[in-house]
């Protein structure tokens, strides 16, 4: 399961829309590594001279690495943190995850190339 819902949120969601910030709350609870990942490259992106920053340091376990594919691999979850932090979402692999702001056009195409995609193979990461 990718995320734990509350009754209240679950009720919530079977009789209408359910708002970005309650959505939003729900993440930052089930996916508390993934979360703090994320919130940290969006305040690190903002401060970047680049306009984004890339996450390089592989999750402790698979527990964590598990958050991070499930934030990642949702439409609704990335659209969800992508309009709180006003910032692109892009990840390469369990890890490598990036997040940039809407003028930094060129590092996010460079990013989410081919090339790059190729560069950032390495052996460790064959079951990742």
């Amino acid at each position: 399961m990718s995320l734990t819902v509350s009754p209240d949120l679950l009720e919530k969601a079977q009789h209408g829309p359910v708002d970005d910030a309650d959505f939003l709350s729900c993440i930052r609870e089930s996916l508390p590594y993934a979360w703090g990942v994320v919130s940290g490259l969006a305040e690190g992106a903002r401060n970047s001279e680049s306009g984004f920053e890339a996450n390089e340091v592989p999750p402790p376990g698979e527990e964590e690495r598990g958050q991070l594919l499930r934030l990642l691999a949702s439409d609704a979850m990335r659209g969800a943190v992508e309009r709180h932090f006003g910032l692109r979402l892009a990840f390469q692999n369990c890890h490598r995850v990036a997040l940039f702001s809407p003028e930094a056009e060129a590092a996010y195409a460079e990013f989410v190339s081919p090339r790059a995609q190729l560069l950032n193979q390495s052996p460790e990461l064959v079951d990742c």
